[in-house]
């Protein structure tokens, strides 16, 4: 199974990812948020960074929007008032804009494997792989085997199967399009 190894500075946390400034639209008073300097230096150098270590690295997927990833990270702060939740948006983020991994990280599944402390070299290792799994299913075979047993229970029913509905055990995985 492919994974890809990232080793980076510890980025912004969501703390200081946005901020946010009052606009008058359409006459009436509101904030506007916006990604703050910081924040988007961070993610320029994380997408180039991405670039480099894909090709170092010989990452081969394609991005799929159907394809789920395990992102285990390791955090080493360098003080023990931090907290390794405020600093997944923007690695997210990154990724996902770089258009090399995944498509959206709504199908990331981010696992926190480690917190130790590191005063000397504060970073955090990424260790990201696709999952063995799809949907509620072992893996893409056993879905397919599945959908096609639930067109076969459906035709059985009053209700018929057609292009346009899925059959009942298939609701959850719905995102991914006809199988």
């Amino acid at each position: 199974m492919p994974e890809l190894k990232l080793t980076v500075g510890i980025p912004v946390s969501v703390n200081h990812y946005l901020a946010y400034r009052a606009i008058i639209k359409n006459g009436k008073p509101m904030a506007m948020s916006y990604k703050t300097k910081e924040a988007l230096e961070y993610q320029k150098w994380l997408i180039g960074y991405l670039k480099d270590e894909t090709k170092k690295q010989n990452w081969t997927l394609t991005p799929d929007k159907a394809r789920h990833f395990y992102v285990d990270a390791y955090f080493y702060f360098p003080r023990i008032d931090m907290d390794a939740n405020n600093y997944w948006k923007i690695l997210l983020d990154a990724i996902t804009d770089s258009g090399l991994i995944w498509v959206d990280d709504n199908v990331v599944c981010e696992r926190v494997q480690r917190i130790l402390y590191d005063t000397k070299n504060p970073r955090v290792e990424l260790i990201i792989h696709p999952v063995d799994y799809t949907g509620i299913f072992e893996n893409l075979s056993q879905l397919v085997l599945n959908h096609a047993a639930s067109v076969v229970a459906d035709t059985n029913e009053t209700v018929a199967y057609s292009p346009g509905r899925k059959p009942d055990g298939c609701r959850m995985i719905s995102r991914m399009g006809n199988v």
